[in-house]
Parts: structure tokens; C-alpha cells; sequence
């Protein structure tokens, strides 16, 4: 029987799991105690939510809704700062914030660059393509910087450590070691099924897809278009990640996928032992597995 897929996240001071029907999330509280949350999923029981293209759309519910879940409760545990349980309406405003904030950074201000550019390169009005690699290579590099830029802030740093300690949990998990520090310290912190990599795939499809929106649109067609297709294009996008996670040996995947591990280099960094200690507790937690309970808060 294959293995059930793990993904995962990192958060303050812990790492958030999620498993078929699973979603786990460890955080360090103090360095003698880490607090556990696991709670069923029962989108993941519904058929229809397994479909190719539809599963897409899952995950970006995991990365919004139960991300900021994730991190509410990793602020609330790790530093005693916001509320361990979030309202609906806080969560939405959290939602909107963060959605809108994706939408200026990484649509609206990289469409306007490439306006401008038709006044430096006139070809760009006549060509799609051109229009779009342009609009698609601008919107690379708004990410790339923007995630650069906050790698220096202190807090930040550490939760791309756990991203990096989330990562080699998942390793050791995926070539059937035991999930001790010492088998996963051993494994890399790249891997081919991570979200920043799922980014990357995600702004070089806007591309081909952009690519069929006629050039000579009014600025606000393109906009609202290129919002239309973003579920589509997350969907498909999905399912490239899928595969070349489950093909990462091969030559040709290995090209595909060099773009999102290279950003990598940015959004993990090498974890501590104590920061692997929470990813194997989130994710043998997360795979019902037992665990030890000296110094370990579960939260129901």
C-alpha cells in the first residue's frame, strides 16, 4: 500500500501537519512543553473534494483557512499574543487581508509594471506572449524579493527554520525511516511538494493561461480576468506539484521543479534539534502514532 501524502506548514514556534482527514498543529510553548491540536477534516471525506483540478482548491483552503487557524495558535501558545480560538469574523478579516495583500503585491502592481513597459519596448502591445512572460517574470521577481526581504526579520528567520525542520520530517517519513531527530536531521530541507514551490509552478501557468486574454483589453478586463482564472489556474497548477513529487528523480522534472527549490534556498533554513523535535511530534501525531507525553500539552 503507498504511503497517505503529508503536507505541512510552518508556524510560530511550530509546524502545523495535515494528513488525509487530519490537521495537526505542535507548538514550542516553553523549552520543557509543547502544545498539541489535532482536529478531524471532514472536507477530505467528501469524494468529490478529491477530484484532480478540485483538489487544488483544497489546498489553497488548507494554506488560507486552516494556515491562519494554524498560525492564531501558534501566536496565542508560543507567545501568549492573540486568541486561541479565532471567530468566523476574525478569521475572515484575516482572510481578506491576506488575499488582498497577495492580489496587490502579485496581480495589480505586476500588471501595472507591464504597462509601463510598452512605452520601453513597444513590441510588448503587439505580442500576448511577450505581454504575459513579461507580466509573469515581473511577478517571479515581486515574490522572490518579498520573501527575501522578511527572511531578515528575526521571527521570520525562525519559522523558516521549522519550515526547513517540516520538510525533513516529511523525508524521513516518505523513505519509511524512524521519525527520530537523528534520521531526520540527516534529510534535506528542499523538497519538491512544497508550497513555495507550488507558487512558483502556480506564476509560470498565469502565464500560458494569461496568455489567451486579448492584448488590446482595457487594464481593468485583464485585471478582473487574470482574477477569474486564479481558482484554474491553482487547480492545474496542483497537479503538476502532485506529479513531480511523486517523479522528482526524473531528468526532465528535475528542470521543472529547479525554480521553486532555489526559492527555497529563501523560505527554509536549517532547523535545531529542539525545532525537529515539534515537526516529528506534529507529524506522528498527525499519522495517530504514539508519541511521548512527558512535557507535551494536548489541546483539544
Amino acid at each position: 500500500m503507498s504511503k497517505p501524502n503529508i503536507g505541512g506548514q510552518a508556524v510560530i514556534e511550530g509546524v502545523m501537519m495535515r494528513a488525509p482527514s487530519k490537521f495537526v498543529i505542535a507548538v514550542r510553548k516553553s523549552e520543557n512543553e509543547i502544545v498539541l491540536k489535532k482536529e478531524e477534516v471532514k472536507l477530505d471525506k467528501n469524494w468529490f473534494f478529491k477530484k484532480p483540478l478540485v483538489r487544488g482548491l483544497i489546498a489553497l483552503y488548507d494554506a488560507l483557512i486552516l494556515g491562519i487557524r494554524a498560525l492564531n495558535f501558534s501566536a496565542y501558545h508560543s507567545t501568549g499574543e492573540g486568541e486561541e480560538k479565532v471567530s468566523s469574523w476574525a478569521m475572515f478579516l484575516s482572510m481578506a487581508a491576506g488575499i488582498g495583500l497577495g492580489l496587490l503585491l502579485f496581480i495589480y502592481l505586476p500588471l501595472q509594471v507591464t504597462e509601463l513597459t510598452k512605452y520601453v519596448l513597444p513590441a510588448v502591445e503587439d505580442s500576448s506572449l511577450l505581454y504575459n512572460g513579461i507580466d509573469g517574470v515581473i511577478r517571479v521577481l515581486f515574490f522572490v524579493i518579498y520573501v527575501w526581504l522578511i527572511s531578515f526579520m528575526k521571527d521570520i528567520k525562525r519559522v523558516f527554520q521549522y519550515h526547513g525542520a517540516e520538510h525533513k520530517a516529511i523525508f524521513a517519513y516518505e523513505q519509511g525511516l524512524e521519525l527520530t531527530i537523528e534520521n531526520a536531521r540527516a534529510q534535506s530541507r528542499f523538497h519538491p511538494r512544497c508550497g513555495t514551490s507550488f507558487l512558483i509552478i502556480l506564476m509560470v501557468v498565469c502565464i500560458l493561461v494569461f496568455s489567451i486574454i486579448p492584448n488590446d483589453s482595457h487594464f481593468l478586463v485583464k485585471l478582473g480576468a487574470r482574477l477569474f482564472f486564479i481558482p484554474i489556474i491553482a487547480g492545474v497548477s496542483y497537479e503538476i506539484l502532485k506529479f513531480s513529487g511523486k517523479h522528482f528523480e526524473n531528468p526532465l522534472v528535475k528542470i521543472l521543479i529547479m525554480p521553486g527549490l532555489f526559492v527555497q534556498n529563501i523560505t527554509t533554513q536549517e532547523p535545531d534539534d529542539s525545532q525537529l523535535e515539534v515537526a516529528l511530534i506534529s507529524i506522528r501525531a498527525s499519522l495517530d502514532m504514539d508519541i511521548a507525553t512527558e512535557g507535551i500539552t494536548t489541546v483539544v
